[in-house]
């Protein structure tokens, strides 16, 4: 029986029915069944042009050794005109439904984390719903680099809450077009592409042994959007439209508040750090996934790290962390996730997945 068939029969069968106890047992009433966010495809793409740090440093006053031991990043992908927010998006969204074996007909929603849309309006997402030709509806989401988790976040919420069964869930970035290239502090450190996952409404009783999204964490301080912003937007024709960032002080918060959301996951579920398999934190810096790893006694093997070759994607760079690690076999199923995300505004958190 399908999930929507058990939604149906559910309120006219009584407990007995829905859990039959063995013999001579007490009848007991059976654990609700619930609606839960199963990981079923992941996708992603990254523009063909790969720019390394020597590359760079011919425009920039920076040089590989700088850029390398302040961020361990060594090369990142710069979009070419044709490669949009849309269409990288649609292009990691048809790999993630691809890799679920589904099709368009069975996507209700698109939630696009991005901040950097290719338009005001309409949004992004309703870009790539017409480029698939999927029905449903979709809308974009602006969280900066937490923008993967609160898609995330929100589109396991319709599912629990039926009104979806199919979401495609994106993280698209283009911030290549909104780089002060003069600045080294920032321009060194961010690269373009997308990465996509589809979720689909599977049933479970609740228990830790279901698959699925287990909790997610969401936080922000709007007080410190300041140290992380983007200075100008469609209405504020007056300012450059660059990314500015204070470094030291976005370094000081993201570790000490990604250690607590990570924290915060963990125990929400009654599991300690040694049962994670992976920990998929945004790839922002290699020095604050060094000191989230070693202040959750992780060793590095339990990392995914792309950050060396993609740099800094920002609603991008969990998914596409996710697809690398699906790719080469690291990801099996029953396995444990557990991702980790702060950006701009600021906006933090975690969430945990069973696959």
């Amino acid at each position: 029986m399908d999930l929507a068939t058990e939604t149906a029969t559910l309120g006219s069968r009584r407990p007995a029915e829905m859990d039959a106890p063995d013999q001579g047992a007490t009848a007991r009433p059976a654990a609700p069944l619930v609606a839960r966010a199963v990981l079923a495809g992941i996708g992603g793409y990254l523009p063909r042009t790969v720019v390394s740090n020597d590359e760079l440093a011919r425009t920039v006053d920076t040089s590989d050794a700088w850029v390398r031991e302040r961020t361990g990043i060594l090369q990142r992908h710069i979009a070419e005109p044709h490669e949009t927010c849309a269409y990288m998006a649609t292009r990691a969204a048809a790999a993630a439904l691809a890799d679920a074996g589904a099709v368009a007909g069975d996507v209700d929603a698109i939630i696009l984390a991005t901040a950097t849309p290719d338009q005001a309006f309409p949004a992004t997402a309703l870009r790539v719903q017409a480029a698939l030709g999927c029905g449903g509806f979709g809308f974009d989401l602006s969280a900066a680099c937490s923008g993967f988790i609160y898609a995330l976040s929100v589109a396991d919420g319709m599912i629990r809450a039926r009104q979806a069964r199919g979401v495609l869930v994106i993280g698209s970035e283009v911030y290549s077009r909104i780089m002060n290239w003069r600045d080294r502090g920032t321009c060194v450190l961010f690269g373009d592409g997308a990465g996509a996952v589809f979720l689909t409404a599977g049933a479970g009783r609740g228990g830790g042994g279901d698959r699925g999204i287990l909790s997610t964490h969401l936080h922000a301080d709007g007080r410190l959007g300041d140290i992380l912003y983007v200075d100008g937007a469609v209405g504020r024709a007056d300012r450059p439209g660059h990314l500015v960032m204070q470094g030291k002080e976005v370094f000081r918060h993201a570790v000490v508040r990604l250690a607590a959301a990570v924290d915060e996951a963990l125990a929400a579920n009654g599991m300690s750090h040694s049962s994670v398999d992976w920990l998929v934190p945004h790839q922002a810096n290699m020095r604050i996934v060094d000191a989230i790893a070693k202040r959750l006694h992780l060793p590095v093997e339990r990392v995914v790290v792309t950050i060396d070759r993609h740099a800094n994607t920002s609603a991008a760079s969990i998914p596409l962390a996710m697809m690398e690690a699906h790719q080469d076999g690291r990801l099996r199923p029953g396995q444990v996730l557990l991702l980790s995300a702060l950006g701009g505004g600021l906006t933090w958190g975690s969430a945990l997945i069973r696959l």
